[in-house]
């Protein structure tokens, strides 16, 4: 019988339709990552795999090659066969490297794998498969390749296959890149030169896999830490960001400018305001859980000139003799 345990239907673990856009799909991934991360449910087995599972539909289903492949090959899931016959003793039919037929059918022996998830795997360029009917052979061609893209390999006669390893690797990020995400261009130790899609909103602690970039065909996973921004600070998914007003800013309000990762905005201080008193842009934050936004808190700084013109001077003093403010009036006993 056929493996279907084996199937994995990368739309069902996202939850959306086949004709889906890349820009829904894009959208469910970032609500799902963020809802399953391992950061926000420490312990939590069954969210990790989750995580796990919806990056590995992400992967396929974003790539628009590989998503035409796994569409096209998937109705194969159906049929039966998979490690259901005996190996030929030659390859079977639709085995060789004849292009695909006016309407990209390829014609496939479903015999020729253990199950679904090797065969879609083959298809959609995860892995590569290894053809154990012919090992005396010295070098085998990939059937799923056009006849002007050829790889040729070689699988040692004496030698036990090596065994796959997961590795792990640090990226420091910006925190202007880990709020945006996108592509990223890595090196590892090894020498290999990676890019990486990141998704965006990424915090300190998280953890990206890279299927198949590991040693023998491991995963390669990312440790990702956001680097400390000399404006910014997380304070959960709310940002920080201090903001200096003069004193007759403080003392008459009106309109500043204050930074956010999106640019700067305008806000209103109302008059009076005071040293260290906060107040919220809504929305302005980092991404959250279910993609909603964090706050941004801007603190105001009064700060004061040190080096003041005759004119500003003039005046000061002028405020001075006729201002009724006096702070210091309860320390007078």
């Amino acid at each position: 019988m056929q493996n279907l345990q084996n199937f994995r239907d990368y739309y069902e673990i996202l939850g959306v339709s086949k004709d889906a856009t890349n820009e829904e799909i894009k959208k469910v991934y970032r609500r799902l990552a963020r809802q399953y991360h391992p950061d926000l449910n420490p312990g939590n087995k069954a969210a990790e795999e989750k995580f796990k599972d919806i990056g590995e539909a992400y992967e396929v289903l974003s790539d628009t090659a590989k998503r035409a492949q796994y569409d096209q090959f998937s109705r194969y899931w159906k049929q039966k066969g998979f490690a259901g016959k005996q190996q030929q003793s030659k390859p079977a039919k639709g085995w060789d490297n004849r292009p695909s037929d006016r309407n990209g059918n390829e014609s496939v022996d479903p015999s020729q794998f253990a199950n679904f998830e090797d065969f879609i795997n083959q298809v959609i360029g995860v892995g590569v498969r290894r053809d154990t009917k012919n090992e005396g052979s010295s070098t085998k061609t990939d059937p799923f390749r056009s006849p002007n893209s050829k790889v040729q390999y070689t699988v040692p006669q004496s030698q036990p296959r090596p065994a796959r390893r997961d590795i792990e690797a640090r990226l420091t990020l910006p925190l202007e890149k880990a709020y945006e995400g996108g592509n990223e261009r890595i090196r590892l130790e090894d020498g290999r030169s990676l890019e990486v899609t990141m998704p965006p909103g990424m915090v300190t602690g998280q953890t990206i896999r890279l299927r198949n970039q590991g040693i023998n065909g491991g995963d390669l996973y990312l440790k990702i830490t956001v680097e400390l921004h000399s404006l910014f600070k997380l304070e959960g998914f709310n940002i920080l960001c201090q903001v200096p007003v003069t004193p007759a800013e403080a003392v008459l309000g009106g309109q500043v400018e204050a930074p956010t990762l999106d640019g700067p905005v305008k806000m209103t201080i109302p008059p009076g305001v005071r040293y260290g008193q906060r107040f919220r842009l809504a929305n302005k934050g980092y991404p959250g859980e279910n993609g909603k936004r964090g706050d941004q808190l801007v603190e105001i700084q009064i700060v004061t000139p040190k080096k003041i013109s005759q004119e500003e001077k003039e005046l000061y003093e002028k405020i001075r003799q006729i201002e009724t403010f006096k702070p210091r009036a309860d320390l007078i006993s």
